[in-house]
């Protein structure tokens, strides 16, 4: 049975709406250069409100999918509340931006909301692309990779724009996506009727269902290496550049991750999800193992080298979330994922704190070879999906 034509206008409002409200993530680490100069923050402070909002998003998650928010509750619903729930607390971040410990609890709970903005997302776009969900995921996902690598292009600007200007105008842009969304888009016609109890055993399948547990597993180690490498993408770049020219190359090198997502949804229905993860997971690891002769490499294969690493690093997330979605029970999809997203970010976490303690001591070259795990881990728990073309 063929999935009925879905209206052309669906997916750009989803696209522009998960932009708009997933830019609230790195709304103040825009603006810390600023802040740092005129209150004497010491460098530290940046990675300890992305820490502080990184935590707020785990614990989100986690609550929303032990509770079933997105499949208890109208998703478009969720979606709007916590676009502007974010918003209002980017407001309080920006009306509080002096005292430091409050700007924690901002960031925190700015990051525990956008556990209804992120996941949520796509659980919409599930209902919507009962078939065709990789391409649709590719672009949804790939607004987030362009959204995440925007406060690089905002660092480079940042002299000429001030940064209240810039920390207001990212909450409205969440506020207004969220609105957009619900305004133009009704519930999906033939969705899932919502569940009115838990699901413990449909986040159980995560798991016990082998397929369900092969894109979980893949997106793991998807994930050890995927923030890790953000974060410490500054510093490899520094070994070559300075000042704007590093924000731009960062923005640039992190922002080509939409091109994997986009390209990689497009690939999707010709050669399966998995294949398409798989090929980007298996790239994206190569990267991590060149990185001790590529770090002293000529400029063009230097940067060349990056291009690629920025471009499959990110392509592969789409189509290990089009994989979960598809197996996972269809009353719990949005639980299911959201608590995949959950774990995934945990992970990150351990990734980032190891990785950055070891900069001191390891050199950087070598110190990425490390980040392969996650590919090796990735690409072993893909086979048996690969093997059923999924």
């Amino acid at each position: 049975m063929n999935q009925p034509a879905v209206p052309r206008h669906v997916l750009p409002v989803l696209v522009a709406a998960q932009f708009a409200g997933t830019s609230l993530w790195f709304a103040v680490n825009a603006v810390m250069p600023d802040l740092q100069r005129e209150l004497g923050w010491p460098s530290a402070a940046v990675g300890a409100l992305t820490s502080a909002l990184q935590f707020g998003f785990i614990l989100g998650t986690l609550v929303f999918a032990l509770l079933a928010i997105a499949d208890r509750f109208p998703p478009r619903h969720v979606f709007l509340v916590c676009a502007l729930a974010g918003a209002a607390c980017t407001v309080g971040a920006w009306s509080t931006v002096t005292h430091y410990h409050a700007l924690l609890g901002w960031r925190f709970a700015t990051g525990f909301f956008l556990a209804g903005i992120y996941p949520v997302g796509m659980k919409i776009a599930s209902q919507w692309y009962t078939r065709g969900l990789g391409p649709a995921l590719g672009y949804l996902i790939g607004a987030l990779v362009l959204g995440s690598a925007s406060a690089h292009a905002l660092r480079a600007i940042g002299d000429t724009l001030p940064w209240p200007t810039l920390m207001l105008g990212v909450a409205a842009l969440a506020a207004g996506g969220g609105v957009m969304l619900h305004t133009l888009l009704p519930d999906a016609p033939g969705a899932v009727a919502r569940v009115t109890t838990l699901q413990w055993k449909a986040l159980a399948t995560i798991g016990t269902d082998p397929r369900v547990r092969s894109s979980v597993l893949g997106y793991f180690g998807h994930m050890w290496e995927l923030y890790t490498l953000w974060v410490l993408m500054p510093l490899i770049l520094a070994t070559r550049l300075e000042g704007p020219a590093l924000s731009w190359a960062a923005f640039w090198v992190l922002a080509s991750g939409a091109i994997g997502c986009a390209g990689g949804g497009w690939l999707a229905p010709r050669f399966g999800s998995a294949r398409v993860a798989g090929v980007q997971l298996a790239l994206s690891g190569t990267c991590c193992l060149l990185a001790p002769w590529l770090m002293d490499a000529p400029n063009a294969l230097f940067y060349g080298w990056l291009l690629v690493w920025g471009i499959t690093v990110s392509g592969d997330s789409p189509q290990f979330s089009a994989l979960t979605a598809r197996n996972a029970p269809p009353q719990a999809v949005g639980s299911v994922l959201t608590l995949t997203n959950s774990i995934g970010f945990g992970i990150s976490i351990v990734s980032i704190l190891l990785f950055v303690s070891l900069t001191q001591t390891v050199p950087l070259g070598w110190l990425l070879t490390g980040l392969a795990l996650g590919p090796a881990l990735g690409l072993w728990a893909l086979r048996p999906l690969w093997r059923a073309r999924i």
